[in-house]
């Protein structure tokens, strides 16, 4: 059905081979032995977009986009654009190895949310939709780039601030829950658990009384606890 194909200081044809290439490199330089749960060749990232509102040369540039921003540059990546079914959508490999191979990239906690919230940013300076509901089996509901755009005129709530908060803790890639609220607290957050496990935020010297507590149902759909693990 047609697909479109980029990569990044990799071959498309030959890349899996240069991939083994780099981690063999990895484990000459650096002596270093990875245990078999960590022994990671490559990651992939899968982006989508709505039907109709993109051509596949415009979704491979922003697939390439997110894989450049994701990578910060640092790792060996090809992009593939398939056109096979109704929605235009990217796989991203990239390699677990930098490209001068003294390095491994070290998945993170709450990596998913860091990385869907760094596609819906992309998507939104293109002008693209953005899904509403991005929960996993449920049915998301897409808003435009206008509806998005218009919600956020005005200024900032503490909710917003609270958004935007977590969402620049998680895109710092902490390791566990715990580097993940020390991040909030260098924020500017006071952090309180409550009963059942849950965790509220507060902005401190800024007149806001009340704690916002990390769900669904208070700051929009993923920003449940579990949506962060």
């Amino acid at each position: 059905s047609g697909k479109y194909i980029s990569a990044y200081e990799c071959d498309p044809a030959t890349v899996a081979d240069e991939f083994l290439l780099a981690k063999a490199s990895y484990a000459a330089m650096t002596g270093r032995e990875q245990k078999k749960e960590n022994n990671v060749l490559c990651y992939q990232i899968r982006q989508s977009f709505y039907p109709g509102e993109i051509t596949p040369k415009e979704a491979n540039r922003i697939g390439y986009e997110l894989a450049m921003r994701w990578t910060k540059g640092r790792h060996a990546f090809i992009v593939t654009t398939h056109t096979d079914k109704q929605h235009i959508h990217c796989h991203i490999y990239y390699n677990s190895t930098t490209l001068d191979c003294t390095r491994k990239f070290r998945n993170f906690w709450g990596s998913s949310f860091a990385l869907r919230r760094l596609s819906d940013r992309l998507c939104l300076e293109n002008g693209l939709s953005i899904v509403e509901n991005p929960k996993p089996r449920s049915k998301s509901k897409y808003r435009n780039y206008g509806e998005w755009q218009k919600d956020r005129k005005g200024p900032l709530s503490y909710q917003d601030r609270l958004r935007l908060a977590i969402d620049t803790a998680l895109a710092e890639r902490p390791a566990d829950l715990d580097e993940f609220l020390n991040l909030m607290k260098q924020a500017g957050y006071e952090v309180k658990t409550v009963r059942g496990g849950g965790i509220s935020f507060r902005l401190t010297g800024q007149g806001q009384e009340r704690f916002t507590r990390l769900r669904a149902s208070t700051l929009g759909d993923g920003y449940d606890l579990q949506d962060v693990l």
